[in-house]
């Protein structure tokens, strides 16, 4: 698992001394899409259902993305509000607030491309029940592609991991290996998604799966909506619901 994290870290590093080309801003790519997308301001608003084994965990969460530089960065910053319900505990407030820098260095044409992001997670939760307690540090690489111009698939690779906090919290250890495949029909889509998970503290896998839906409603206006279902052991939920609404500007 620290090897996995020391690779992660180099590539991203390493990345940052490569000039990306100037098609990524000039033409359609896989990076454009609705989920993926890296060249204009995005305001992103979700909020996701899960139902756990001891009652349900509720996050209304507000994403803002904003391109930099030569554009082919782009900064991530996520404030969640979280609520818990259990037959013994409710809690509601802010959650871990999570900042990440991405870049894209190379694009061959607009057919396929990778990616890397480095985020930063903060103890910031307001109550020990709606946080992990811990700041963590995730490296993610993304590589892109289309198999026809309307269907694309993206996967990743990424590693959560902490460096500080309390020591009365597990530590988080966390790799996920992700596939994701859209369906793209005029203003709308249909995606899948499967996410393998390997967490190195209590030697479990708490994969899940989901299916979305999504349309485009206006030119900057982009909504959707995607059950999905957790699998493996140590799972940490059964069943979930995440309906989000995108503005582009």
């Amino acid at each position: 698992m620290k090897n996995t994290l020391t690779f992660l870290l180099l590539s991203f590093i390493f990345c940052t001394s490569l000039k990306a080309q100037d098609t990524i801003v000039q033409k359609k790519n896989i990076y454009t899409e609705a989920r993926y997308h890296y060249y204009l301001k995005t305001i992103l608003l979700f909020n996701e259902y899960l139902d756990t084994d001891k009652g349900s965990f509720n996050t209304t969460q507000l994403r803002f993305l904003h391109p930099i530089a030569s554009k082919a960065w782009n900064l991530r910053v996520d404030l969640p509000l979280v609520s818990t319900n259990t037959n013994s505990d409710n809690k509601t407030g802010i959650g871990d607030i999570g900042a990440g820098l991405s870049y894209i260095p190379y694009m061959k044409y607009k057919d396929e491309g990778i990616a890397f992001r480095a985020r930063v997670i903060s103890n910031s939760a307001a109550d020990p029940a709606i946080g992990t307690g811990k700041w963590v540090f995730s490296p993610a690489f993304f590589f892109g592609k289309y198999f026809t111009h309307n269907i694309l698939w993206i996967t990743s690779l990424e590693n959560q991991i902490s460096f500080a906090g309390s020591k009365n919290r597990n530590d988080i250890n966390l790799t996920t290996f992700e596939n994701y495949f859209m369906y793209i029909f005029g203003s709308h889509w249909i995606a899948g998604d499967v996410a393998f998970r390997y967490n190195a503290i209590n030697k479990g896998y708490p994969n899940n799966a989901y299916l979305e839906f999504g349309k485009r409603i206006t030119k900057n206006d982009i909504a959707y909506i995607h059950p999905s279902v957790a699998f493996g052991n140590h799972k940490t939920y059964n069943f979930g619901l995440e309906v989000g609404m995108l503005i582009l500007f």
